[in-house]
C-alpha cells in the first residue's frame, strides 16, 4: 500500500508533464498506459485527455511550421523522412487534407504527415482547425482504450489491487506486440527492394572479377 502511495504522489506531480512530452512526440504507448493508471485512480481520465489533447495538437503544428519552414532542407538531410516522402505523397494525392486528421493513426508517419503536409500547399488555418478535431479524437480513443483494458479485467479479478502490475506488464506486452507485428511488415515490405540490391551488387562484383 505503501508503494502505491508514492507512485500514486509521483504521478500526481509528475505523470501529467511526462505525458505532454510523450503525445507531442509519438504517444500511442504512453497514452494507453496513462489511460490505464487512470482507470486504477494515479491519475485523472479527463486530465489525461485533456493533456494528450494539447500535446498532440502542439506537437502536430510544431511539425507543420517546421515543413513550412524548412522542410527542403530536412529532406535532403534526412534520409529517412526523404524515403517516406514518396509514400506520403500517394497518401495526400488519395486522401487530400483528411490526410492532416489521419495522420496521427498512421503509424510510422505520425512526425513526417505533419512536416511535407507543411511543404504543401495547405494553408495553416485549414490544418490548424483539423489538427484540432485530429488530435481530440485522438486523444480520447487511445486514453479509452487504456481505460477500457482495466475495467475489462476488473470483470474477471476480484480484486484487481492484486494483479495491478501484472496487468501493466500485460499491457505493455500488447503493445511491444503491435509494435513487432509492425516492424516485421515494414521488414517484408522492403524485401524486395533489398533483393534487387543484393542482385545489383552481386552483377557488379561479377563484372569486377571477369575485369
Amino acid at each position: 500500500m505503501h508503494i502505491q502511495q508514492i507512485l500514486k504522489e509521483y504521478l500526481e506531480l509528475h505523470g501529467y508533464w511526462v505525458l505532454f512530452v510523450g503525445t507531442f512526440l509519438e504517444g500511442e504507448a504512453i497514452l494507453l498506459m496513462a489511460g490505464f493508471l487512470a482507470f486504477r485512480g494515479y491519475l485523472d481520465i479527463s486530465s489525461v485527455v485533456l493533456t494528450a489533447w494539447v500535446g498532440a495538437f502542439l506537437g502536430d503544428q510544431f511539425y507543420f511550421y517546421l515543413g513550412r519552414r524548412k522542410g527542403r532542407a530536412l529532406l535532403k538531410r534526412f534520409h529517412s523522412i526523404a524515403r517516406k516522402f514518396r509514400a506520403a505523397l500517394k497518401l495526400i494525392e488519395k486522401y487530400g487534407v483528411y490526410v492532416a486528421f489521419i495522420s496521427k493513426y498512421t503509424y510510422g508517419f505520425r512526425i513526417v504527415l505533419p512536416i511535407i503536409l507543411g511543404i504543401t500547399k495547405l494553408a495553416p488555418r485549414t490544418f490548424l482547425w483539423i489538427n484540432l478535431v485530429s488530435a481530440l479524437t485522438w486523444a480520447m480513443v487511445f486514453a479509452l482504450g487504456g481505460y477500457l483494458f482495466g475495467k475489462s479485467a476488473s470483470l474477471f479479478l476480484d480484486n484487481i489491487s492484486n494483479y495491478e502490475h501484472y496487468l501493466a506488464l500485460a499491457l505493455l506486452g500488447i503493445i511491444a506486440s503491435i509494435w513487432l507485428v509492425h516492424i516485421y511488415h515494414v521488414w517484408k515490405m522492403k524485401k524486395p527492394a533489398r533483393d534487387r540490391l543484393a542482385r545489383i551488387r552481386a552483377i557488379r562484383d561479377s563484372r569486377r572479377t571477369i575485369t
